[in-house]
This record gives structure tokens, C-alpha cells and sequence, in this order.
């Protein structure tokens, strides 16, 4: 593995243009910042790329996830940036063959990001992120946040090394009882009796497609916000996978059916409008099946929106706070 992380430069795929050199003209691309030390800035937002195919090729799926972080930076720099709240990169884990080693790396990255105070967010890559991810946050916290999983997959699956269907049921390995898991856009015919039986076992919440789509944008969010009601922490975690094949063609298991976007972006901010947000997984993003980069944009704009809540959340909680 090549991985530089919390370095002086910013990965070379964040680009775009620069209309002025004054606030009015900002962009992603030029107010991100690289994080050297993330205990030395001022607690912000940090995107994080993980790069790796080898959960979906172990599941028998088709590579290419490992290109999405850089997908995803390469349109969320165009992105046009309204406050002056900061926001970092600390880089990419490059994962080739050795996912374990991966998820050891992706743990301690989170939690040298988490414990100085910023909110990482996970740009994939496959949905195995979503374990290294959550045991980094867990060793942070010393518990385990409530998991939303916006998914049409169940992420349960038994298997004898890890992949990206199996995240879920590490978590619940890792943390035990304290495994509290919802996942909302769940489509039914994609996942098998033994995954439900699963869900049910551990206690698991399961909202599917059907169910999201037959509820407005606020009562998606509402439900959402519900689940996590008595959650001090929360990790939303977006499989890109839970919108249709229509708007998200870039993805290994695309969904024939799908959430409509509007329910998820309103999941989305409405969780991270509580300030609650500790870990953000946006994965499954994959640019060989992408057309015009469709798929990217859609991560991008998830990414930016759950950012800007999530900053205007903590920033009102500080001014309170301090009053």
C-alpha cells in the first residue's frame, strides 16, 4: 500500500477553476484544506478516501470502488461553498488485496481524526469501510453510536474473511449488545431469508424501499430521526446503492427500484442537523459503471450537504454554549 495520510498537500483530485480570490467565489477546491495535524486545527469536517475493491471482488462483484474517492473529490471541488466553516482532507487508504491491513489502517485514521474533535467522513470505496470505520469511532467514544444505514442491502452476511456485504455483522461482533443497527431503503428481493433472519436476531430495524418511498421527504427524515431519538452518537452510513440504477448507475449492485433521492437527502441533513453526526460512510461508488460521472455527483452532493449541516449544527451548539 502507497497511503499518505494527514500530509501538507491535498490529493490531486481536488481541481476545479478559481473565479476570485474572495469569499464570494468559493468552492470545495479552494477552501479544503490538507490536515497535517488534526489536533492542531479547528474542529471541522475531514474528508478521508478508502480505496479498495477487494471487499466487492471477494463478494464476487466487479472492481472499480476503489476509484471512487477520487471520483467523489472531483466533482465535490466545484461544489460552491457558502460559509467559512473549515474543511479538510487527510487523504486516501489505498487497499490492494490486503483488506485487513486496510481496516487496521482506517480504524486508527478515524481515530486520530474523531479524538481531536472533527467529524470524519468516508469517501469510498467499497462498504467494508463500514466496519474499520465504526471500530475507530468505538475506540473513541468507548461505546457504539447508533448505525443508520441507508442501504438496499442488509450488510449481514456470514462469510470466512470480510467483504463488503459483511460489515454490519462485524460491528455486531465488535460491540455486542450495544449493536443498535437501522437500515432504511432495504430492497426486499435483493436480500435473502437468512439476512432477514439475521436482521431480526440482532434486533435490527428494517425499512424498505417501498416504505421510504410511501413517506414524504420530512416523514423519511422524521422516521430516521426517530430511530436515533435516544442515540447520544450516530453513525449514518450511505450505501449509494440505496438510490435507483437511474440516478446512481455507478455502483456494483445497482437498485432497479431505489429510494427516491429527495428521502434520502433529507435523512441525510436531518441527522446531521442534531450535531449528533460522529462518522459519515458515503460508499459504493464505482466510475468504471458511471456515466458521466452521474453517480459521483450524487455522493458529491450528499457529501456537501451533510457537511454544511453538520457544521451549522455544532457552530450553533458552541455559540449556546458559550452564552
Amino acid at each position: 500500500m502507497d497511503n499518505e495520510l494527514f500530509g501538507i498537500e491535498l490529493p490531486d483530485t481536488w481541481v476545479g477553476r478559481i473565479d476570485g480570490d474572495n469569499p464570494e467565489h468559493a468552492l470545495w477546491y479552494t477552501t479544503v484544506r490538507p490536515l497535517p495535524e488534526p489536533d492542531e486545527v479547528d474542529a471541522g469536517v475531514v474528508t478521508l478516501g478508502f480505496a479498495s475493491d477487494e471487499g466487492n471482488l471477494r463478494n464476487h462483484g466487479a472492481a472499480g470502488a476503489a476509484l471512487g474517492p477520487d471520483a467523489i473529490r472531483g466533482v465535490l471541488g466545484l461544489v460552491a461553498v457558502h460559509d467559512a466553516r473549515p474543511r479538510y482532507d487527510a487523504g486516501t487508504i489505498r487497499v490492494d488485496g490486503d483488506l485487513e491491513r486496510g481496516h487496521d489502517e482506517l480504524s486508527a485514521a478515524i481515530e486520530t481524526i474523531a479524538r481531536a474533535g472533527h467529524l470524519p467522513i468516508v469517501l469510498g470505496g467499497g462498504h467494508e469501510a463500514g466496519f474499520a470505520s465504526h471500530r475507530g469511532i468505538y475506540r473513541v467514544l468507548g461505546s457504539s453510536p447508533a448505525i443508520i444505514n441507508l442501504d438496499a442491502h442488509l450488510d449481514l452476511r456470514a462469510a470466512e474473511r470480510p467483504t463488503n456485504g459483511t460489515p454490519f455483522r462485524q460491528v455486531r461482533e465488535l460491540v455486542g449488545e450495544e449493536f443498535r443497527y437501522s437500515v432504511l431503503g432495504v430492497s426486499v428481493p435483493n436480500n435473502t431469508t437468512f439476512l432477514f433472519n439475521a436482521a431480526r436476531d440482532f434486533g435490527t430495524h428494517v425499512t424498505t424501499d417501498d416504505e421510504l418511498n410511501a413517506m414524504s421527504p420530512q416523514e423519511a427524515a422524521d422516521h430516521a430521526l426517530a430511530l436515533a431519538r435516544d442515540a447520544e452518537h450516530i453513525h449514518l452510513t450511505v450505501d449509494i446503492d440505496v438510490l435507483s440504477e437511474a440516478l446512481a448507475p455507478g455502483t456494483g449492485s445497482p437498485a432497479a427500484v431505489g429510494v427516491e433521492l429527495g428521502r434520502i437527502r433529507a435523512i441525510c441533513t436531518g441527522l446531521a442537523a442534531t450535531g449528533r453526526l460522529k462518522l459519515v460512510d458515503v460508499v459504493e461508488v464505482n466510475p468504471r459503471l458511471d456515466h458521466n460521472n452521474q453517480t459521483a455527483r450524487v455522493a458529491a452532493r450528499l457529501i456537501h450537504e451533510i457537511a454544511e449541516a453538520h457544521l451549522e449544527a455544532t457552530q450553533e451548539m458552541c455559540s449556546q454554549a458559550n452564552r
